[in-house]
């Protein structure tokens, strides 16, 4: 039913458009034609006269109707016109093109920002490892600060926080490394102290506890820079402190202090935060200009974290308190 309906309509079209076709001829294709008919009736015979005239209005429907066929095709019942085909598509940005681009969109906005994250959180755990993976270096300790004169005084661990140190265990007979490492350490102080004043305290501790005592730690240290601060103790105190500081010596417990020997002990001095925490070790081979650069940097980053940093002034305060002075 549904074709028949769609084909009647179609042959309506068709007729409609003949019907116009013939109205848009008009009388000037119209009247030679009736004319020839006439002539046709009156000189032919009936059948002469049926086909001359079913001849001549072919013609008629003829010329009408190829002066509109254009106009009565796109008419026609179920073909779709040009305004329908403008609303379905609207060239390369149609609705699905749109929406597929705003997809795409959105998930790579979501991935970038994921990623992001991911990275931040990388950072984080980088910098927490940083802080958290650092050598356990350093700690408690009690030993006797030598004085001028030969006095000592008692300092602990918490007497050196507050301004970054430099700590570096030998002993006095030490023919040649010790000192060397000495005038380095000094060489690193006033570097430091050309661009952020004295805020490095260089700490001389000896391993040799048998030899150097408080008198002998006093003069040693006199010929090295003067905020140099000379500790030492007894072997337990010195041993203890050695531990803290992973530091190697092969000083027996029972050596005779007029004995003539060496002491076997590790080649570094080590940097401290105003915290009392490890930041740095430096051996023999680096330079006073490499520690520098490097002791700089880290006290730099210090004071970019907003950190205080003090002035080195463990020396100057703890000779100066006579409530420490044990010898």
């Amino acid at each position: 039913m549904a074709s028949f309906t769609r084909y009647a309509g179609r042959a309506a079209a068709a007729g409609a458009c003949a019907s116009s076709g013939l109205r848009a001829a008009g009388p000037s294709s119209i009247g030679p034609a009736l004319r020839y008919g006439r002539l046709g009736l009156a000189q032919s015979s009936p059948a002469t006269t049926t086909t001359a005239a079913a001849f001549t209005a072919s013609r008629i429907a003829a010329a009408g109707f190829s002066s509109s066929s254009r106009a009565c095709v796109s008419s026609l019942p179920g073909g779709p016109s040009q305004g329908e085909k403008n609303r379905s598509a609207i060239g390369p940005f149609s609705f699905p093109a749109i929406a597929l681009f705003v997809g795409t969109g959105a998930a790579l906005f979501y991935y970038f920002q994921q990623e992001k994250a991911k990275v931040g959180a990388r950072r984080a755990e980088e910098s927490a490892n940083v802080k958290v993976g650092r050598p356990r270096i350093g700690g408690p300790f009690e030993l006797i600060a030598a004085g001028p004169k030969g006095s000592g005084y008692a300092i602990t661990h918490s007497d050196l926080e507050g301004s970054f140190s430099l700590i570096y265990f030998g002993f006095t007979n030490c023919p040649d490394i010790c000192p060397e490492e000495l005038d380095k350490m000094g060489e690193v102080v006033d570097t430091v102290a050309a661009k952020h004043g004295p805020i490095v305290q260089p700490i001389f501790v000896s391993c040799d506890p048998a030899r150097d005592t408080v008198p002998a730690v006093s003069k040693y240290i006199a010929d090295f820079h003067p905020l140099m601060l000379g500790l030492t103790g007894s072997y337990e105190a010195v041993k203890a402190a050695c531990k803290a500081y992973r530091v190697y010596f092969s000083t027996p417990p029972s050596a005779d202090p007029n004995g003539d020997y060496l002491v076997d002990h590790s080649i570094f001095f080590y940097l401290m935060d105003p915290e009392g925490r490890f930041v740095d070790a430096f051996g023999r081979a680096s330079t006073a200009d490499e520690v520098s650069e490097k002791v700089l940097k880290y006290i730099q980053q210090w004071k970019d974290e907003g950190y205080a940093v003090g002035s080195a002034q463990a020396k100057e305060r703890i000779l100066a308190d006579p409530s420490r002075k044990v010898s």
